[in-house]
């Protein structure tokens, strides 16, 4: 079942419309899959995707202009999370995009792939010195957007 772990989003309301077309592209929709529970830096969704760093950044822009994902910079790291839009009709198509995405073998398989990604012998944590990702805590309300979240 869908947690209250994504943060809400403290901006405006986001119009459907662009609501249903950042969720109309299998590239968007693995990236929300993976981020659906931790806050994940970049360098992973190249890994697990297998997709250049220019197109998952396009991707990521495109969710992040459509207010479901907040970035944030450590270093030289870029990490991304998803944000639950304020508007509750929006909030609640997200939230079945999720369950239905958590439903999905070949989404299923990205998620080990991230899993392997993070803490097999040869993962990016090891080779490139990248972060884990993080989960995301949960929240209830926009104050919770602002707070970093804990490493697991």
């Amino acid at each position: 079942m869908y947690t209250t772990s994504v943060p809400i989003a403290n901006r405006k309301s986001v119009p459907l419309d662009q609501l249903f077309r950042a969720l109309a592209d299998p590239t968007r929709l693995r990236l929300i899959n993976l981020m659906s529970e931790q806050e994940i830096c970049v360098c992973y969704f190249i890994d697990v995707i297998g997709a250049p760093q220019p197109k998952i950044s396009r991707h990521l822009a495109y969710l992040r202009r459509a207010g479901m994902v907040a970035a944030r910079r450590e270093g030289k790291w870029m990490h991304y999370r998803l944000t639950m839009p304020q508007d509750r009709h929006a909030a609640s198509i997200l939230k079945s995009a999720i369950e239905a995405l958590r439903q999905d073998r070949a989404m299923q398989r990205d998620c080990e792939r991230l899993n392997r990604a993070c803490c097999g012998p040869k993962s990016l944590v090891q080779v490139l010195g990248a972060p884990l990702p993080s989960h995301v805590a949960a929240t209830s309300g926009p104050a919770a957007q602002s707070r970093a979240p804990a490493s697991g």
